[in-house]
């Protein structure tokens, strides 16, 4: 399944980003902690060379904790400086300014030796569509500062925040890259929803689902909907169709709703706490 989404205004918000990273001291980059690689747009990391790193480990509520541990210690030890958030909850939340101010403390060390007082460090907030970027900044800030949604494309343009008299934020659109080159990053992208799902047939992304969670989740399947777990993939959302009374008209099932509601609880977490990318 070759999944690829690159809609025109992802080039205008690139655009944008370049034109805006020289005000920049720190980029901080909110990444999927159940897709902690794939959801890693390789074109911030050449947007932001030079300047100081923070990556959050978003939605850690909807991942295996197990393995976003193992992932916060895979970025730090590449240099980066690291947290887990849930931004729904504000979980991890308030420790970020801290972890700002100590990534650019030798910023704030050169401003002063210049006699340089009361500039605020001015932080890019990046990452691709529906990571969370407006929910963890208005989490971040206390009150709704920008539009959300659970589904991508929400913040359509740029926008200034005054976090307080020390940091100031740049939240920008979500934006993909161009291609993708391993089909597994754009079919993991399309499972979390940053992908249009207009784009998709969601039965063939279903079936990818239900092969990683028979591999590596055993029993998740059974538990939620008492299915035979060691049926072909598509035999078990075939079984889910009929479980959950998916029906046509005819009392045909319906294999894309069945695939729908699948995603859908995915998504939302009901089918407990599952990460699709692991620390070799």
């Amino acid at each position: 399944m070759n999944i690829q989404w690159y809609p025109g205004h992802m080039t205008k918000a690139k655009r944008m980003m370049q034109e805006n990273i020289k005000l920049i001291d720190i980029v901080i980059e909110l990444v999927d902690a159940r897709i902690p690689l794939s959801s890693r747009n390789p074109d911030i990391d050449q947007l932001a060379q030079n300047k100081a790193r923070l990556i959050l480990l978003n939605k850690v509520d909807l991942a295996d904790s197990r393995y976003t541990n193992q992932w916060q210690t895979f970025f730090e030890e590449q240099g980066f400086f690291v947290a887990q958030v849930n931004s729904q909850r504000g979980t991890g939340v308030k420790s970020i300014q801290n972890i700002v101010m100590e990534a650019c403390k030798e910023k704030l060390e050169r401003d002063k030796r210049r006699g340089i007082k009361n500039r605020p460090i001015r932080a890019m907030i990046a990452g691709i569509p529906n990571v969370g970027k407006s929910t963890f900044i208005n989490s971040l800030v206390g009150k709704a500062c920008t539009k959300t949604g659970n589904k991508p494309g929400v913040t359509k343009g740029k926008q200034w925040i005054k976090l307080n008299k020390n940091i100031e934020l740049l939240d920008t659109p979500g934006i993909l890259w161009p291609k993708f080159e391993d089909e597994t990053v754009g079919m993991h992208l399309a499972l979390i929803g940053s992908v249009n799902d207009e784009i998709l047939i969601s039965e063939e992304l279903a079936v990818s689902l239900i092969t990683i969670l028979k591999e590596h989740y055993e029993g998740t399947l059974y538990e939620r909907y008492i299915v035979t777990e060691q049926a072909k993939p598509i035999d078990i959302l075939t079984q889910i169709a009929k479980v959950r009374n998916c029906v046509k008209k005819g009392a045909e099932l319906d294999i894309v709703k069945a695939a729908d509601v699948l995603l859908d609880d995915y998504r939302s977490g009901k089918l407990g706490r599952i990460t699709l990318e692991y620390c070799e």
